[in-house]
């Protein structure tokens, strides 16, 4: 039973045809995990290891640094409404403090 589920997982999806089993059931487990986290750290190693394996080549150097801060920027960046929320959410903590404490908001 567990073999078909597996089979069912690989079959299916746009990419599907061109994936064996083993692949299939990786990209099923990457599509799991949420956020950048893990591909930023996986570039900084592998920064590492090209500065120290390939010193001469600068230029894949600075597009892999780059490609870092990229995801990094990403990663940080919150959109208009979350800001709007995150405002709102402070506000009503911060009033929620100053009133009690008798200070004017």
């Amino acid at each position: 039973m567990v073999k078909k589920q597996k089979e069912k997982a690989v079959k299916r999806g746009f990419c599907s045809p061109a994936l064996d089993e083993t692949s299939g059931l990786m990209l099923e487990e990457a599509s799991g995990i949420d956020g950048l986290d893990q591909e930023i750290a996986v570039l900084r190693l592998k920064l590492r290891d090209l500065i120290k394996d390939s010193p001469e080549e600068n230029e894949l150097h600075l597009k892999t640094a780059s490609t870092i801060a990229n995801l990094v920027k990403i990663r940080y960046s919150i959109s208009k409404e979350q800001k709007k929320s995150l405002r709102e959410a402070i506000t009503k903590v911060l009033m929620e403090l100053a009133i009690p404490l008798g200070l004017k908001p």
